[in-house]
Protein backbone atom coordinates (compact mmCIF):
# COMPACT_ATOMS: atom_id res chain seq x y z
CA UNK A 1 0.00 0.00 0.00
CA UNK A 2 2.91 2.54 -1.17
CA UNK A 3 0.25 4.24 -3.41
CA UNK A 4 -1.20 7.30 -1.86
CA UNK A 5 -4.71 6.84 -3.04
CA UNK A 6 -4.77 3.12 -2.41
CA UNK A 7 -3.51 4.38 1.66
CA UNK A 8 -6.68 7.03 0.88
CA UNK A 9 -9.13 3.70 0.52
CA UNK A 10 -8.00 2.32 3.37
CA UNK A 11 -8.18 5.54 5.61
CA UNK A 12 -11.63 5.98 4.50
CA UNK A 13 -12.25 2.45 5.12
CA UNK A 14 -11.61 2.74 9.03
CA UNK A 15 -14.69 4.67 9.10
CA UNK A 16 -12.65 6.94 12.02
CA UNK A 17 -10.16 8.72 10.16
CA UNK A 18 -11.14 12.10 8.46
CA UNK A 19 -9.93 12.93 5.08
CA UNK A 20 -6.52 12.13 4.17
CA UNK A 21 -5.73 15.16 2.25
CA UNK A 22 -5.63 18.79 3.93
CA UNK A 23 -6.47 21.56 1.32
CA UNK A 24 -5.77 19.29 -1.66
CA UNK A 25 -2.05 17.99 0.38
CA UNK A 26 -1.86 14.99 1.31
CA UNK A 27 -2.20 14.74 5.21
CA UNK A 28 -0.39 11.78 6.18
CA UNK A 29 2.81 10.53 5.26
CA UNK A 30 3.62 6.76 4.26
CA UNK A 31 6.70 6.50 5.50
CA UNK A 32 7.03 6.21 8.92
CA UNK A 33 8.95 8.05 12.04
CA UNK A 34 11.02 5.41 13.55
CA UNK A 35 13.23 5.77 17.14
CA UNK A 36 15.35 3.70 18.76
CA UNK A 37 14.06 2.68 22.26
CA UNK A 38 16.25 5.10 24.06
CA UNK A 39 14.71 7.93 22.23
CA UNK A 40 11.43 6.46 23.22
CA UNK A 41 12.61 6.43 26.89
CA UNK A 42 13.83 9.88 27.18
CA UNK A 43 10.36 11.07 25.40
CA UNK A 44 8.39 9.40 27.89
CA UNK A 45 10.71 10.15 30.88
CA UNK A 46 10.08 13.88 29.52
CA UNK A 47 6.75 13.61 28.76
CA UNK A 48 5.93 11.93 32.63
CA UNK A 49 8.04 14.70 34.10
CA UNK A 50 6.59 17.58 33.19
CA UNK A 51 3.10 16.03 33.91
CA UNK A 52 4.22 15.83 37.42
CA UNK A 53 5.86 19.60 36.78
CA UNK A 54 2.21 20.95 36.65
CA UNK A 55 0.93 19.15 39.11
CA UNK A 56 3.21 20.51 41.46
CA UNK A 57 2.78 24.06 40.19
CA UNK A 58 -1.23 22.97 40.99
CA UNK A 59 -0.78 22.12 44.74
CA UNK A 60 1.39 25.27 45.01
CA UNK A 61 -1.29 27.36 43.98
CA UNK A 62 -3.78 25.51 45.91
CA UNK A 63 -1.82 26.38 49.13
CA UNK A 64 -1.74 30.04 47.98
CA UNK A 65 -4.99 30.97 45.98
CA UNK A 66 -4.35 34.48 45.75
CA UNK A 67 -1.34 33.57 43.45
CA UNK A 68 -4.22 32.25 40.75
CA UNK A 69 -5.73 35.63 40.51
CA UNK A 70 -2.13 38.09 40.84
CA UNK A 71 -0.47 35.90 38.04
CA UNK A 72 -3.32 34.43 35.84
CA UNK A 73 -5.90 37.20 35.11
CA UNK A 74 -8.17 34.78 34.60
CA UNK A 75 -11.86 35.81 33.73
CA UNK A 76 -14.86 35.60 36.25
CA UNK A 77 -15.97 32.30 34.82
CA UNK A 78 -12.33 30.70 34.63
CA UNK A 79 -12.08 31.52 38.36
CA UNK A 80 -14.76 29.78 39.21
CA UNK A 81 -13.64 27.11 36.94
CA UNK A 82 -10.88 26.82 38.66
CA UNK A 83 -12.06 26.81 41.97
CA UNK A 84 -14.77 24.35 41.54
CA UNK A 85 -12.28 21.41 40.31
CA UNK A 86 -10.90 21.46 43.53
CA UNK A 87 -7.14 21.66 41.53
CA UNK A 88 -8.33 18.31 39.39
CA UNK A 89 -6.58 18.51 36.13
CA UNK A 90 -5.64 15.35 34.49
CA UNK A 91 -6.59 12.54 32.79
CA UNK A 92 -5.36 12.83 29.53
CA UNK A 93 -2.79 14.95 28.33
CA UNK A 94 -0.48 15.42 25.46
CA UNK A 95 3.06 17.24 25.96
CA UNK A 96 4.70 18.80 22.90
CA UNK A 97 8.54 17.58 22.63
CA UNK A 98 10.91 18.50 20.21
CA UNK A 99 14.52 16.85 20.28
CA UNK A 100 17.01 19.81 19.88
CA UNK A 101 20.50 20.11 17.85
CA UNK A 102 22.19 20.61 20.99
CA UNK A 103 20.86 16.59 21.70
CA UNK A 104 18.36 18.01 24.81
CA UNK A 105 14.69 17.25 24.77
CA UNK A 106 12.77 20.34 24.92
CA UNK A 107 8.87 20.67 25.75
CA UNK A 108 6.61 23.93 24.28
CA UNK A 109 3.93 22.76 25.93
CA UNK A 110 1.78 20.37 27.64
CA UNK A 111 -2.17 19.89 26.24
CA UNK A 112 -3.86 19.14 29.27
CA UNK A 113 -7.26 20.48 28.51
CA UNK A 114 -8.39 19.01 25.27
CA UNK A 115 -5.55 17.19 23.69
CA UNK A 116 -6.01 15.61 20.28
CA UNK A 117 -4.24 13.19 17.80
CA UNK A 118 -5.13 10.01 19.54
CA UNK A 119 -6.67 8.32 16.63
CA UNK A 120 -4.56 9.53 14.20
CA UNK A 121 -1.78 8.05 16.01
CA UNK A 122 -3.93 4.64 16.96
CA UNK A 123 -5.25 3.96 13.33
CA UNK A 124 -2.43 5.19 11.14
CA UNK A 125 -0.05 3.09 12.54
CA UNK A 126 -2.18 0.19 12.28
CA UNK A 127 -2.41 1.28 8.91
CA UNK A 128 1.54 1.13 8.13
CA UNK A 129 2.52 -1.62 10.37
CA UNK A 130 2.71 -4.09 7.32
CA UNK A 131 5.10 -1.82 5.30
CA UNK A 132 7.59 -1.41 8.74
CA UNK A 133 7.84 -5.20 9.64
CA UNK A 134 10.00 -5.81 12.86
CA UNK A 135 9.34 -2.19 14.37
CA UNK A 136 6.95 -2.25 17.60
CA UNK A 137 3.76 -0.12 17.43
CA UNK A 138 4.18 2.05 20.84
CA UNK A 139 0.17 2.93 19.86
CA UNK A 140 -1.19 -1.08 20.27
CA UNK A 141 -2.58 -0.67 23.39
CA UNK A 142 -3.38 3.40 23.96
CA UNK A 143 -7.14 2.68 23.22
CA UNK A 144 -7.31 -0.05 26.45
CA UNK A 145 -5.15 2.34 28.33
CA UNK A 146 -7.56 4.94 27.88
CA UNK A 147 -10.39 3.40 28.88
CA UNK A 148 -8.87 2.16 31.88
CA UNK A 149 -7.97 5.84 32.55
CA UNK A 150 -11.69 6.72 32.46
CA UNK A 151 -12.40 3.81 34.62
CA UNK A 152 -10.05 5.00 37.35
CA UNK A 153 -11.01 8.69 37.10
CA UNK A 154 -14.50 7.55 37.29
CA UNK A 155 -13.57 4.85 40.67
CA UNK A 156 -12.21 7.86 42.69
CA UNK A 157 -15.80 9.62 42.98
CA UNK A 158 -17.91 6.55 43.17
CA UNK A 159 -17.93 2.90 43.58
CA UNK A 160 -20.77 2.39 41.03
CA UNK A 161 -19.75 0.95 37.94
CA UNK A 162 -19.04 2.91 34.65
CA UNK A 163 -21.91 2.33 32.89
CA UNK A 164 -22.97 5.05 30.26
CA UNK A 165 -20.46 8.16 29.19
CA UNK A 166 -21.25 11.61 27.56
CA UNK A 167 -19.00 12.90 25.16
CA UNK A 168 -19.53 16.87 24.71
CA UNK A 169 -17.82 18.48 21.76
CA UNK A 170 -17.71 21.36 19.12
CA UNK A 171 -20.60 19.95 17.28
CA UNK A 172 -20.10 22.14 14.61
CA UNK A 173 -16.57 21.48 13.75
CA UNK A 174 -16.59 18.45 11.86
CA UNK A 175 -12.56 17.86 12.19
CA UNK A 176 -13.52 16.50 15.88
CA UNK A 177 -15.75 13.91 14.68
CA UNK A 178 -12.82 11.36 14.20
CA UNK A 179 -11.94 11.49 17.62
CA UNK A 180 -15.65 11.66 19.14
CA UNK A 181 -15.71 8.06 16.83
CA UNK A 182 -12.67 6.69 18.26
CA UNK A 183 -13.67 7.39 21.51
CA UNK A 184 -17.11 6.01 21.36
CA UNK A 185 -16.13 3.01 19.45
CA UNK A 186 -13.41 2.22 22.12
CA UNK A 187 -16.00 2.55 25.18
CA UNK A 188 -18.68 0.62 23.38
CA UNK A 189 -16.24 -1.75 22.98
CA UNK A 190 -16.12 -2.23 26.95
CA UNK A 191 -20.01 -2.39 27.10
CA UNK A 192 -20.00 0.71 28.25
CA UNK A 193 -22.99 3.13 26.62
CA UNK A 194 -22.00 6.37 24.77
CA UNK A 195 -24.25 9.61 24.17
CA UNK A 196 -22.69 12.24 22.17
CA UNK A 197 -23.72 16.13 22.37
CA UNK A 198 -22.56 19.45 22.77
CA UNK A 199 -22.69 21.73 26.07
CA UNK A 200 -26.37 23.10 24.85
CA UNK A 201 -27.40 19.42 25.17
CA UNK A 202 -26.86 19.13 28.68
CA UNK A 203 -29.09 19.62 31.77
CA UNK A 204 -29.10 19.29 35.58
CA UNK A 205 -31.09 16.27 37.02
CA UNK A 206 -31.99 15.59 41.06
CA UNK A 207 -29.17 12.78 40.60
CA UNK A 208 -26.23 14.42 38.04
CA UNK A 209 -26.79 15.43 34.58
CA UNK A 210 -28.07 14.11 31.37
CA UNK A 211 -27.13 15.11 28.30
CA UNK A 212 -30.24 14.99 25.67
CA UNK A 213 -31.98 13.73 28.29
CA UNK A 214 -29.74 10.25 29.20
CA UNK A 215 -28.48 10.35 32.53
CA UNK A 216 -24.22 9.57 32.21
CA UNK A 217 -21.94 8.45 35.05
CA UNK A 218 -19.25 10.33 33.81
CA UNK A 219 -18.53 13.84 31.03
CA UNK A 220 -15.69 13.15 28.59
CA UNK A 221 -14.77 16.73 28.17
CA UNK A 222 -13.75 17.73 24.53
CA UNK A 223 -14.79 20.79 24.53
CA UNK A 224 -12.05 23.65 25.55
CA UNK A 225 -12.23 25.35 28.84
CA UNK A 226 -11.70 29.24 27.33
CA UNK A 227 -15.03 28.08 25.22
CA UNK A 228 -16.87 27.55 28.43
CA UNK A 229 -16.30 31.03 29.97
CA UNK A 230 -15.85 34.37 28.47
CA UNK A 231 -14.12 34.52 24.72
CA UNK A 232 -11.71 37.55 24.77
CA UNK A 233 -9.46 39.09 21.63
CA UNK A 234 -6.13 38.77 22.46
CA UNK A 235 -4.68 41.18 19.59
CA UNK A 236 -5.53 45.09 19.68
CA UNK A 237 -6.73 45.39 16.13
CA UNK A 238 -9.51 41.85 16.84
CA UNK A 239 -13.05 42.51 16.53
CA UNK A 240 -13.78 40.15 19.19
CA UNK A 241 -16.12 36.95 18.80
CA UNK A 242 -19.50 36.77 18.05
CA UNK A 243 -20.13 34.26 20.79
CA UNK A 244 -18.14 35.82 23.59
CA UNK A 245 -20.92 35.08 25.90
CA UNK A 246 -19.88 32.27 29.03
CA UNK A 247 -22.04 29.08 28.47
CA UNK A 248 -23.70 29.93 31.76
CA UNK A 249 -26.51 27.27 31.97
CA UNK A 250 -24.62 24.08 30.98
CA UNK A 251 -21.28 24.96 32.95
CA UNK A 252 -22.97 25.57 36.82
CA UNK A 253 -25.01 22.51 35.55
CA UNK A 254 -21.56 20.26 35.03
CA UNK A 255 -19.60 22.03 37.92
CA UNK A 256 -22.75 21.69 40.04
CA UNK A 257 -22.81 18.09 39.40
CA UNK A 258 -19.40 17.62 39.63
CA UNK A 259 -19.18 19.76 43.44
CA UNK A 260 -21.93 17.41 44.46
CA UNK A 261 -20.13 13.92 43.29
CA UNK A 262 -22.76 13.00 40.92
CA UNK A 263 -20.86 13.00 38.19
CA UNK A 264 -17.04 12.48 36.93
CA UNK A 265 -15.59 15.14 34.48
CA UNK A 266 -12.33 13.70 32.08
CA UNK A 267 -10.61 16.06 31.89
CA UNK A 268 -11.35 18.13 35.12
CA UNK A 269 -11.95 21.98 34.71
CA UNK A 270 -8.80 22.57 36.62
CA UNK A 271 -7.19 22.16 33.10
CA UNK A 272 -8.36 25.94 33.06
CA UNK A 273 -5.03 26.72 34.67
CA UNK A 274 -2.69 23.65 33.01
CA UNK A 275 -3.41 24.65 29.91
CA UNK A 276 -2.69 28.37 30.44
CA UNK A 277 0.92 29.11 28.84
CA UNK A 278 1.34 31.26 32.07
CA UNK A 279 1.86 28.45 33.88
CA UNK A 280 4.68 27.65 31.46
CA UNK A 281 5.89 31.43 32.50
CA UNK A 282 4.46 30.51 36.11
CA UNK A 283 7.99 28.06 36.42
CA UNK A 284 10.17 30.37 35.56
CA UNK A 285 9.39 33.55 36.93
CA UNK A 286 8.15 31.77 40.15
CA UNK A 287 10.81 29.32 39.93
CA UNK A 288 12.10 29.10 44.19
CA UNK A 289 8.83 28.31 45.24
CA UNK A 290 9.16 24.54 43.30
CA UNK A 291 10.67 21.90 44.92
CA UNK A 292 14.20 20.91 44.14
CA UNK A 293 13.56 18.12 41.98
CA UNK A 294 10.71 20.19 40.17
CA UNK A 295 13.23 22.92 39.41
CA UNK A 296 15.80 20.78 37.42
CA UNK A 297 12.83 19.53 35.71
CA UNK A 298 12.10 22.91 34.58
CA UNK A 299 15.41 23.71 33.70
CA UNK A 300 15.99 20.63 31.73
CA UNK A 301 12.78 20.63 29.65
CA UNK A 302 10.83 24.00 30.06
CA UNK A 303 12.19 26.59 27.59
CA UNK A 304 12.70 30.19 29.30
CA UNK A 305 9.14 31.55 29.15
CA UNK A 306 8.17 35.20 30.67
CA UNK A 307 4.92 37.01 30.26
CA UNK A 308 5.04 39.21 27.87
CA UNK A 309 3.95 41.98 30.71
CA UNK A 310 7.31 41.61 31.60
CA UNK A 311 9.54 41.51 28.68
CA UNK A 312 10.89 44.76 27.36
CA UNK A 313 9.63 45.47 23.63
CA UNK A 314 12.87 47.23 22.91
CA UNK A 315 14.40 43.40 23.90
CA UNK A 316 11.92 41.52 21.75
CA UNK A 317 12.45 43.10 19.04
CA UNK A 318 15.99 43.34 19.03
CA UNK A 319 16.58 39.78 19.65
CA UNK A 320 13.34 38.67 17.33
CA UNK A 321 15.14 35.57 16.22
CA UNK A 322 15.72 34.07 19.51
CA UNK A 323 12.06 34.59 21.17
CA UNK A 324 8.04 32.76 20.30
CA UNK A 325 5.17 34.83 20.82
CA UNK A 326 2.41 32.46 22.70
CA UNK A 327 -1.60 32.95 23.49
CA UNK A 328 -2.41 32.10 26.66
CA UNK A 329 -5.09 29.70 24.97
CA UNK A 330 -3.97 29.43 21.64
CA UNK A 331 -3.27 25.81 19.97
CA UNK A 332 -2.72 24.21 16.64
CA UNK A 333 -0.18 26.95 16.28
CA UNK A 334 -3.30 29.42 16.02
CA UNK A 335 -2.05 32.38 18.37
CA UNK A 336 1.95 31.53 17.61
CA UNK A 337 4.60 33.56 15.71
CA UNK A 338 7.88 32.63 15.94
CA UNK A 339 10.52 35.17 15.17
CA UNK A 340 12.94 33.10 13.59
CA UNK A 341 10.61 32.21 10.77
CA UNK A 342 9.11 35.62 9.94
CA UNK A 343 10.65 39.18 9.04
CA UNK A 344 11.29 41.71 11.27
CA UNK A 345 8.73 43.91 10.00
CA UNK A 346 5.71 41.48 10.45
CA UNK A 347 7.13 40.58 14.04
CA UNK A 348 7.27 44.25 14.62
CA UNK A 349 3.67 44.20 13.83
CA UNK A 350 3.19 41.18 15.78
CA UNK A 351 4.91 42.44 19.02
CA UNK A 352 2.45 46.22 18.74
CA UNK A 353 -0.89 44.15 18.36
CA UNK A 354 0.04 41.23 20.67
CA UNK A 355 -2.16 42.43 23.70
CA UNK A 356 0.28 41.68 27.09
CA UNK A 357 -1.99 40.20 29.32
CA UNK A 358 -2.96 37.59 26.93
CA UNK A 359 0.88 37.02 25.55
CA UNK A 360 3.81 34.79 26.63
CA UNK A 361 7.38 34.67 25.09
CA UNK A 362 9.37 31.42 25.23
CA UNK A 363 12.52 31.03 24.47
CA UNK A 364 13.19 29.95 20.64
CA UNK A 365 15.38 26.34 20.44
CA UNK A 366 16.70 24.53 16.98
CA UNK A 367 14.75 21.39 16.18
CA UNK A 368 16.97 18.58 15.14
CA UNK A 369 15.66 17.90 11.41
CA UNK A 370 15.43 14.57 10.02
CA UNK A 371 17.13 13.33 6.68
CA UNK A 372 14.73 15.23 4.78
CA UNK A 373 14.39 18.42 6.45
CA UNK A 374 11.40 17.65 8.64
CA UNK A 375 11.15 19.16 11.95
CA UNK A 376 9.64 16.05 14.39
CA UNK A 377 7.04 16.89 17.20
CA UNK A 378 6.67 14.02 19.05
CA UNK A 379 3.46 14.27 20.69
CA UNK A 380 4.00 11.73 23.80
CA UNK A 381 0.24 10.82 25.31
CA UNK A 382 0.43 10.88 28.85
CA UNK A 383 -2.50 8.91 30.28
CA UNK A 384 -2.94 9.30 34.43
CA UNK A 385 0.46 9.99 34.62
CA UNK A 386 1.89 7.40 32.62
CA UNK A 387 3.37 8.07 28.84
CA UNK A 388 0.59 5.97 26.45
CA UNK A 389 1.34 6.89 23.19
CA UNK A 390 3.41 8.98 20.58
CA UNK A 391 1.59 11.20 17.99
CA UNK A 392 4.13 12.78 15.13
CA UNK A 393 3.63 15.75 13.13
CA UNK A 394 6.38 17.40 10.50
CA UNK A 395 6.73 20.62 9.64
CA UNK A 396 9.47 22.83 7.68
CA UNK A 397 8.91 25.43 10.40
CA UNK A 398 6.80 25.70 14.08
CA UNK A 399 4.12 22.94 13.90
CA UNK A 400 0.63 23.95 12.98
CA UNK A 401 -3.02 22.69 11.83
CA UNK A 402 -0.91 22.12 8.44
CA UNK A 403 1.85 19.56 9.84
CA UNK A 404 2.34 16.46 8.12
CA UNK A 405 1.60 13.67 10.68
CA UNK A 406 3.17 10.37 10.06
CA UNK A 407 3.07 7.02 12.15
CA UNK A 408 5.66 6.20 14.47
CA UNK A 409 7.30 2.80 15.36
CA UNK A 410 10.79 2.20 17.50
CA UNK A 411 13.01 0.42 16.43
CA UNK A 412 17.00 -0.81 17.66
CA UNK A 413 19.80 1.27 16.49
CA UNK A 414 17.58 4.08 15.14
CA UNK A 415 16.64 7.88 15.19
Amino acid sequence: MDDYADFARAVYATGVLSDPWLWGEPRFRLQGVVISPELAARLAEAAEAVTYLHQALVEILLDAPDGVTSFYRLTPFQNLMWHASGGLWHGMARADLFLCTDGHIRCCELNSDTPSGQPEAVWLNRLRQAAHPGLDDPNAHFPTRFVAMLHESHAKRTEAPLTRVGIVYPTELTEDLCMITAFSQWLEAENIQVITGSPYNLRRTPTGVALLGEPVDLVLRHYKTDWWGERLPVWADAEGYPDDEPLTEPLLALLDADLQGQVTVVNPFGAVITQNKFSLAFFWEEMTRFPAEARDIIRRFIPETYRLVHMDTERLLDEREQWVLKSNYGCEGAETVCGAFVTPEIWEKTVELALPEHFVVQRFFEVQADAEGWLPNYGVFVLGGSAAGFFTRLSRASTEYNAITAPTFIGPGCL
